[in-house]
């Protein structure tokens, strides 16, 4: 069965808030705060997507990705997902415009710290995240962004929910999910089962 993976705030741990701040200090620049748990850069600070391109690719904010830690367990969900005969699709929302390489940088990123994966797919716009699925057939997504896991859902894909700050007020509307890849692994278990019985 195939499995897809997000990687920001799903497979790692991308510490935005702090990185963007000391650049906005630090270039005096007038941006206010509006969400510092957010998973997007753009939505931390009051500023545009080409602000958030120039800091990313010309003023070191690509280091919140490159250096960004593994989540506990993750890589032995993983592990423990191939060796069941799963294959694991990393589906990531990352683009050309602001990575230039996506598929390269997450390639790196995943190789460093041998976390296992059969394919990388990049520039999938979150919203479309669960329709892509659908027409590769992926029957289930393991996201962080509740608009992806919602648009999984509405394709009759099996959404598992990275739950984390940035997403915890809305985690119910999600059928799975897990706080960590202990729990993670187990509803990924569960969707599995209820698939394969055809209950799901």
């Amino acid at each position: 069965m195939k499995i897809a993976v997000d990687i920001d705030d799903t497979l790692n741990i991308v510490e935005r808030f702090a990185l963007a701040s000391a650049y906005i200090a630090r270039k005096k620049l007038p941006y206010k705060v509006c969400d510092p748990y957010a998973n997007r850069f753009a939505r931390i600070y009051d500023w545009t997507e080409e602000d958030v391109v120039r800091f990313v690719r010309d003023e070191g904010g690509m280091v919140a990705f490159t250096d960004a830690a593994a989540r506990k367990g993750a890589k032995e969900a993983r592990e423990g997902w191939r060796a069941m005969g799963h294959t694991i699709v990393i589906l990531t929302a990352r683009y050309k415009e602001m990575f230039v390489s996506p598929d390269r940088v997450s390639r790196d990123w995943l190789e460093k710290r041998r976390i296992p994966f059969d394919e990388i797919v990049a520039d999938v716009p979150m919203p479309d995240k669960g329709a892509y699925c659908r027409a590769h057939g992926i029957p289930i997504l393991v996201d962080d962004d509740i608009g992806a896991c919602l648009s999984a859902q509405k394709n009759g894909v099996t959404a598992v929910l990275a739950i984390g700050r940035h997403n915890a007020a809305r985690a119910r509307e999600i059928n799975y999910g897990g706080a960590n890849w202990t729990q993670i692994d187990a509803a990924v278990k569960s969707a599995v089962k209820r698939i394969e019985e055809g209950t799901h």
